[in-house]
């Protein structure tokens, strides 16, 4: 049996969320619907406004309603260090860890020419302006471990290097908690190029 045009309609909808297919999409519709009638208007009217009013901080581009987000807007903040990453929610990974007090300046993606994605689409003469114009001493790039998260970092290092003091790539390897014998051959080779001195 076929579902009714609006059924059919949200299953779709929800297929365009990550991970998520025609089972999965077909098993939260019916929950919405037979279930959370309540949670499902909820979900909607979130929806809809965070559509509506979330944009791109006007200086890290990383999500929010306001101009200027919370991090940069922070007086706490450390602004001579500038943590470059791909994404939004990597910002988030970072600030869990309660490590890093700088900003950051979000690309929204990596370099890859077969996608269409070049240096306008990450929009890296902002990133070079606000390096020049912000007195950053040191930018970390903190792009994920992929080949291209690596031409994006080596790319990042030219285009810098001319108007900053330093710049660091953030260390990866074994993990904590790691166990040599499950680790992959190349994870392994990072982490032996990476070493550091005992101090």
């Amino acid at each position: 049996m076929a579902h009714s045009p609006l059924i059919k309609q949200l299953i779709e909808s929800l297929r365009c969320l990550p991970g998520v297919g025609a089972k999965s999409a077909q098993r939260m519709a019916y929950h919405l619907l037979e279930r959370d009638r309540r949670g499902a208007r909820k979900l909607s009217h979130a929806l809809s406004q965070a559509a509506e009013q979330v944009g791109h901080c006007q200086s890290c581009r990383i999500l929010t309603e306001y101009e200027y987000c919370d991090i940069c807007q922070s007086v706490k903040r450390d602004r001579q260090t500038l943590c470059v990453v791909e994404n939004p929610s990597d910002v988030y990974a970072i600030e869990q860890s309660a490590s890093y007090q700088g900003t950051y300046f979000v690309l929204m993606g990596h370099l890859s020419p077969l996608d269409g994605i070049g240096p306008q689409e990450l929009h890296l003469d902002t990133l070079q302006q606000r390096v020049q114009s912000e007195d950053i001493n040191e930018v970390i790039l903190a792009t994920n471990t992929t080949v291209e998260g690596e031409a994006t970092a080596h790319y990042l290092v030219e285009i810098l290097k001319p108007h900053v003091q330093k710049i660091s790539r953030i260390a990866h390897g074994v993990p904590l908690g790691g166990e040599l014998e499950y680790i992959d051959g190349s994870t392994l080779g990072h982490a032996f190029n990476g070493r550091q001195e005992f101090q």
